[in-house]
């Protein structure tokens, strides 16, 4: 089958981006806590975390154990470049904030449009932004 032989119009269907992580588990919690999408019970060991959407449509977000040497990504600069980010949309930048912090994140010093959306840090140092929507 050729690509304009498929009708879903593309070569394939994105399907998970994973992050790596010293503590997919940590981390998963994290964003399962950020998103409400529950941790996947036959997906989790040490090694391997993954959320799924709730309604099965949409990509999962995964995280992986890297087992030695992780450096998080240092954003803006680019030492250790963080390679991508997730964006999240909130109806309220302040309450999204408060909610994100108490739950781990950390605010990044730069803020490029603090009033269309704002920087954090994942608690393995992953950059994220929430945007208003």
């Amino acid at each position: 089958m050729t690509t304009s032989d498929n009708p879903r119009g593309g070569i394939a269907r994105f399907g998970v981006v994973a992050l790596d992580c010293p503590d997919p588990i940590a981390l998963a919690r994290f964003y399962s806590a950020l998103t409400g999408w529950p941790l996947d019970p036959q997906g989790e060991n040490d090694r391997w975390v993954q959320l799924d959407p709730p309604d099965g449509r949409g990509a999962a977000l995964a995280f992986q154990k890297v087992s030695s040497g992780y450096r998080p990504p240092q954003w803006p600069g680019q030492d250790v470049p963080q390679q991508l980010h997730i964006d999240f949309d909130v109806p309220d930048l302040d309450e999204g904030e408060r909610e994100v912090l108490a739950i781990g994140a950390r605010k990044h010093e730069t803020q490029p449009a603090p009033d269309r959306f704002r920087v954090y840090l994942d608690p393995a140092g992953h950059p994220f932004c929430l945007v208003v929507d």
